[in-house]
């Protein structure tokens, strides 16, 4: 698709939208770095994860809110949201990008862990996340990387108690037997010090799904988008290139 300008030139124009799914605690400033150069890719949508305190009704809100067909990027928890989108409306992704993510469900120890943690927000002002749930984040060298920390607090601090309530409700069923359902292009992005989401975990994904692409992000911790922008970047504009071709 073209279009001409006043002196008959032509401008290409994105074919493609991009709906961009955050993590946990975190919104759409997510992807300042990558915002220009992703925007070159297609139109820009940001799902909003925020309202909801399950993982099904989440996608629903981001479907209620979503163009009519468009490439969909979930990143951690927001790569879950992206699973049961593909689960409730696989014919509106043009193709799928999960970025350090999984379909492990959570485990008796985490699930009670969420429940301490939940009691006590209930009871107490939210000051935002602990800075060792920061530091955890990212990889070893960038820890004590003040201004990554600060991006990150003040994301969860714009978020507030309310939907750090919500999205820690939020239970992660099982679901890999679900991606062998998949049928659009899909690639599948992981980090070498990821400490959230495992390697492992994304390469059962990856096997998983049929036809789908991974990559490998080495010396970057979990927040790719943060840690690494322009390499992650690259890739996804590597991959969807020949998909905004074909069209």
């Amino acid at each position: 698709m073209t279009q001409s300008t006043p002196h008959g030139h032509s401008l290409p124009q994105p074919q493609l939208s991009l709906l961009l799914l955050p993590g946990f605690m975190l919104d759409q400033t997510l992807w300042d770095d990558m915002r220009d150069g992703l925007a070159q890719l297609g139109q820009l949508h940001f799902g909003d994860l925020g309202q909801d305190d399950s993982i099904s009704a989440m996608a629903a809100r981001v479907l209620q809110n979503a163009p009519p067909r468009f490439v969909l990027v979930g990143f951690s928890m927001g790569g879950y949201v992206a699973q049961a989108i593909m689960q409730q409306a696989p014919e509106r992704v043009i193709a799928l990008a999960l970025l350090n993510t999984s379909a492990r469900q959570q485990d008796p120890r985490e699930i009670a862990g969420n429940k301490v943690q939940l009691e006590l927000a209930r009871q107490v002002p939210f000051k935002g996340l602990t800075s060792r749930a920061l530091a955890s984040s990212l990889h070893p060298d960038h820890a004590h990387d003040k201004v990554l920390l600060d991006r990150l607090q003040a994301m969860a601090l714009r978020n507030g108690k309310e939907v750090f309530i919500r999205q820690l409700s939020a239970l992660r069923s099982d679901g890999y037997s679900e991606l062998q359902n998949i049928r659009c292009p899909t690639l599948v992005v992981a980090a070498s010090h990821d400490q959230l989401s495992s390697l492992a975990e994304a390469q059962q994904m990856a096997a998983q799904i049929p036809g789908a692409a991974m990559v490998l992000i080495e010396d970057c911790g979990h927040m790719t988008p943060l840690e690494k922008p322009a390499q992650l970047l690259q890739i996804l504009s590597g991959w969807l290139t020949p998909i905004a071709a074909s069209m």
